[in-house]
């Protein structure tokens, strides 16, 4: 009877003060000589604060700073003041992004249920403005000044895009697959068609795999994913036919890296010894006589698109294997948070941002080290890329919010 009574005690105390999902569990009475579990007193921000991944915001704090660093080492000897200071921008960038991922995690990520399609509009927005005012560098109009801000809304587009997909992915689950395809390629189509004219090829092939990635978690059969590779596959002479000048001799030193030494493969070529220069350990850091103090490597490039030939070149093989392994586990951790993700939707995102990240990297080194043709695209915390490395963090903010919030979505 004591005991049968101090448990119809508990559940009436447990019910009363139960601040979080999982405390709707009937207690055993003994509990009630144990005093409120410690979480009972903490405040629902300090929960959340001390609720992150804290692998991941270790990972991306880590690969941010090193970003700076590597940033630093690659432009300190230029003469050009501007130049000079590119690690002091990106560092002002990290601080922003910084903020903006904690805000992002510390929100619930069902905000974006709402807030998927205003974003994603004003991604449009912003790539037709940049049609027309947007500023030109290295052939393609992707840039848009804003006062002070100098950003590209591609990046903006992409981010807000995968928002979208995962929203209509998750609530149009019972929908016919073949219109569910269709209709996401429509949602890319309109953001990928503004970017071609720019054009940026690179931020384009972004958008392949991480498309692929929702769709085969997002529930759309195998069959279906085959005949899109098989279509796509089929329509890349035509493709080819229709690239700028530039595009095809990009890809023609991709093939034929001894063709034209002097000029479409130059820069490929010096990338190469750059990183075979490094050897095991690498030159040291600030070390003189390298291909990127001699400007062998672009200059205009070796900041961000050729950021890994730097890093090969001053930390060797190690310190290109210990970044690389660092990727590998941020990407790992982001796949971890999507199998506890608490509902289709928080799935979705944290697969759409993991394959976003995960494609820059391989695009990025794969072309460093001729596994891929040159595309210009950034090496995700790393390469000088402002915008972009704030982009990143929002989406790893996005990533923490579905770790921070999984039991509240499951009702746990």
């Amino acid at each position: 009877m004591i005991f049968a009574r101090q448990s119809r005690l508990g559940r009436q105390i447990i019910y009363e003060t139960r601040e979080c999902a999982y405390s709707q569990r009937i207690l055993p009475g003994w509990r009630l000589f144990m005093g409120p579990e410690p979480h009972n007193r903490m405040t629902p921000f300090l929960r959340k604060l001390l609720g992150q991944n804290w692998l991941l915001v270790a990972l991306m704090i880590a690969l941010a700073v090193f970003g700076v660093v590597a940033i630093y080492s690659a432009t300190y000897m230029r003469e050009d003041p501007v130049a000079a200071e590119f690690w002091h921008k990106q560092a002002n960038w990290v601080a922003v992004g910084f903020f903006a991922f904690m805000i992002t995690s510390l929100i619930d990520y069902h905000w974006i249920r709402w807030g998927a399609l205003p974003m994603y509009l004003g991604g449009i927005f912003f790539l037709i403005l940049t049609k027309f005012v947007g500023q030109r560098v290295y052939g393609a109009r992707s840039w848009l000044h804003l006062g002070p801000i100098n950003f590209q809304p591609a990046q903006l587009a992409v981010v807000a895009g995968i928002m979208v997909l995962a929203l209509f992915l998750s609530q149009f689950r019972q929908m016919h697959p073949m219109l569910r395809v269709l209709l996401c390629g429509a949602i890319v189509g309109a953001p990928c068609l503004l970017i071609l004219m720019q054009p940026d090829l690179g931020e384009c092939i972004i958008w392949i795999p991480v498309l692929l990635a929702l769709f085969f978690v997002g529930g759309i059969p195998l069959r279906y994913l085959i005949c899109i590779l098989l279509i796509a596959a089929a329509f890349l002479p035509i493709a080819y036919i229709g690239l700028k000048p530039y595009q095809q001799e990009r890809i023609t030193a991709f093939l034929h890296p001894d063709v034209d030494k002097q000029g479409a493969s130059w820069a490929i070529n010096q990338s190469l010894i750059a990183i075979g220069s490094g050897g095991w350990s690498g030159k040291g850091f600030k070390a003189p006589n390298t291909q990127i103090e001699l400007g062998f490597l672009p200059a205009t490039a070796v900041h961000n698109d050729y950021i890994f030939s730097a890093i090969g070149e001053q930390w060797g093989f190690v310190g290109g294997m210990f970044l690389i392994g660092a990727f590998a586990l941020l990407l790992l951790t982001c796949l971890f948070v999507a199998f506890f993700a608490g509902d289709q939707f928080g799935l979705l995102l944290v697969v759409g941002v993991s394959a976003l990240i995960f494609t820059h990297i391989f695009q990025n080194i794969g072309m460093t080290i001729s596994m891929l043709p040159i595309t210009g695209v950034p090496l995700p915390l790393v390469s000088y890329s402002g915008s972009f490395a704030l982009m990143i963090m929002f989406g790893l903010g996005i990533v923490n919010s579905v770790w921070v919030h999984r039991k509240a979505a499951t009702g746990l």
